[in-house]
């Protein structure tokens, strides 16, 4: 399926449950793999109908560009955008997992919706029903917004905080563990953005 093909899949799963009568939230997160930084969330409503965004899909299909792009639109044309984040401490202080929905709580809260559908993670916690939907990103065209603009949210903080501390390379490898990355810990150790429980085997040594 070529990439035209895969987004319109995209918007017309949608299109069937406005056609069900269904209003509906989409979440996905972006960062729960880094070693730094905040795990960020977006909650994206759309009205009934909305037109289609061309280029919408998961964000890791789109170039950086084009994801700044989308999300601007997406920013501009959704009934409802929330980001929520949970930080490195967070992360630290009640795992990845529980600061992923934390986030997620979060970025949802004013979402003026009674039902979710979220990328694959189960009781999030929400005030309605919650559908969680594997590789949602690939499937529903909320969650492939709201994946758009967590990753754009969380690249430009990893941008930003290059200035602040900038010996590690943030916003090359937006925090992951990358052998550029894991030399500057090792030549300067950790920095408050750093996520303590995913370099036990660092700190060990």
């Amino acid at each position: 399926m070529n990439a035209k093909d895969r987004r319109l899949k995209l918007y017309e799963h949608d299109c069937g449950l406005w056609r069900e009568g269904l209003v509906f939230a989409g979440i996905d997160e972006a960062g729960r793999g880094p070693l730094a930084g905040s795990v960020v969330t977006a909650c994206v409503v759309w009205e009934p109908g909305s037109p289609m965004i061309p280029y919408i899909d998961d964000s890791k299909k789109l170039s950086e560009d084009r994801r700044e792009k989308v999300c601007e639109i997406i920013m501009r044309q959704a009934a409802f955008v929330g980001i929520g984040e949970a930080s490195a401490q967070e992360i630290d202080d009640i795992n990845i997992l529980q600061a992923t929905k934390l986030a997620m709580r979060r970025a949802a809260k004013g979402a003026p919706v009674e039902l979710f559908y979220i990328d694959a993670v189960t009781d999030v916690g929400l005030f309605g029903e919650e559908r969680p939907v594997i590789r949602g990103d690939a499937v529903c065209y909320a969650i492939a917004a709201a994946s758009v603009v967590a990753k754009v949210t969380r690249d430009r903080q990893m941008r930003a905080l290059e200035e602040t501390y900038p010996a590690y390379g943030f916003a090359r490898h937006k925090g992951y563990g990358t052998a550029a990355h894991m030399e500057a810990i090792r030549d300067n150790g950790l920095c408050p953005l750093h996520r303590r429980s995913f370099l036990k085997r660092f700190l060990a040594q």
